[in-house]
């Protein structure tokens, strides 16, 4: 980290392995969610991750672009089957 740099800045992810056309379908939703975001034409996504939340949205966005829809209704079907002990 330089010495201008304190842990309160906003840290930048790279995005990557995610197919062209996919990139740009999760770069319009993190624009929609107010997730600072870049993408241009052949480079990587790469998007601000201030927070926990912002990353696991970002993970969602990208999980939900890139996985057979198939399995993502598997998944859903699972989380709705287990027990929340609240």
């Amino acid at each position: 980290m330089s010495p201008q740099q304190s842990d309160t800045e906003p840290k930048h992810a790279l995005v990557t392995e995610i197919e062209c056309c996919d990139r740009w379908q999760v770069y319009f939703r993190l624009q929609e969610l107010d997730i600072p975001c870049q993408c241009q034409a052949h480079k990587p996504l790469s998007a601000e991750v201030r927070t926990a939340d912002v990353a696991l949205q970002i993970w969602s966005v990208v999980n939900r672009v890139s996985r057979p829809q198939k399995e993502l209704a598997t998944w859903l079907n699972h989380c709705w089957t287990l027990r929340c002990n609240a």
